[in-house]
């Protein structure tokens, strides 16, 4: 039971994200909303010690990618890119101040992004997207802390 309960958690965020990414908002507010499974990815990440990360993020990526109906893989890339870079400094992370864990969430935000727009730039071979999409870092990086604080409080 007690190797189980990281997974519960995450479960039960993984939910609650989904429904977050599906809730129905105006077209602007949906371009610069943060990206929420990296946020929560990666609190359960800092937090809990398990194997399969990858994995996991994998599977995450593409459930986003079916929720969006995006270019299926191209979420699951992005989010194991960007926690590759959380693992490598997830030491530094887990002992930083919140202002330090928000240059680095916007910096793993910036790695999502950027594979995103790469996906996007090869598979339609032009180079036309929503500019509001530059600021989704920025907000990811905004709402960290409030992503950190409402998942403290939960038992996990």
């Amino acid at each position: 039971m007690r190797t189980q309960r990281p997974y519960v958690f995450l479960a039960k965020i993984t939910m609650f994200t989904l429904i977050i990414g599906a809730l129905p908002l105006p077209e602007v507010a949906l371009n610069i909303a943060p990206f929420w499974m990296l946020l929560f990815f990666t609190y359960w990440l800092t937090y809990f010690t398990t194997q399969g990360r990858f994995f996991i993020a994998l599977f995450l990526g593409v459930l986003i990618d079916i929720l969006h109906g995006d270019i299926l893989g191209q979420n699951a890339l992005a989010l194991i890119l960007s926690i590759v870079f959380i693992t490598k400094i997830r030491q530094s992370f887990s002992v930083s101040n919140i202002t330090t864990q928000q240059i680095y969430i916007l910096s793993a935000s910036g790695i999502y992004l950027g594979v995103l727009l790469l996906v996007h730039g090869l598979s339609t071979q032009s180079f036309d997207f929503n500019y509001y999409l530059l600021f989704t870092p920025l907000t990811s990086a905004l709402f960290w802390p409030l992503v950190q604080l409402a998942l403290s409080k939960c038992k996990h």
